[in-house]
């Protein structure tokens, strides 16, 4: 999933890295008609096949958008980053990788 983050007054770039300090990792991505750069795109692309193969279902991707948009709202505050990275890392730890128990 692509999503453009041109409205949000955050690059992609900038996004991945703060939702990779939130432990969420994902990828800057250019969108269609990109205004900016391409080594500072203007959204992030979302694979779903690591949490689907979890287990996770419609509740769980609801509080990964929930943080998502919580963190590219808030790109530089440091707090948030490392309050959902604990409340990441607590949601994976209910829903074990597969093949490594």
């Amino acid at each position: 999933m692509l999503l453009d983050l041109t409205n949000k007054n955050v690059s992609g770039r900038a996004a991945a890295v703060a939702l990779n300090a939130a432990g969420i990792v994902l990828n800057c991505n250019a969108v269609p008609f990109d205004p900016r750069k391409p080594f500072d795109p203007s959204g992030v692309r979302i694979g779903t096949a690591a949490v689907t193969s979890r287990g996770f279902t419609e509740a769980e991707m609801e509080k990964i958008a929930a943080w998502i948009s919580e963190v590219v709202h808030s790109p530089d505050d440091t707090a948030i980053h490392g309050r959902i990275a604990g409340e990441v890392a607590a949601l994976c730890k209910s829903f074990p990788p597969p093949g490594l128990d």
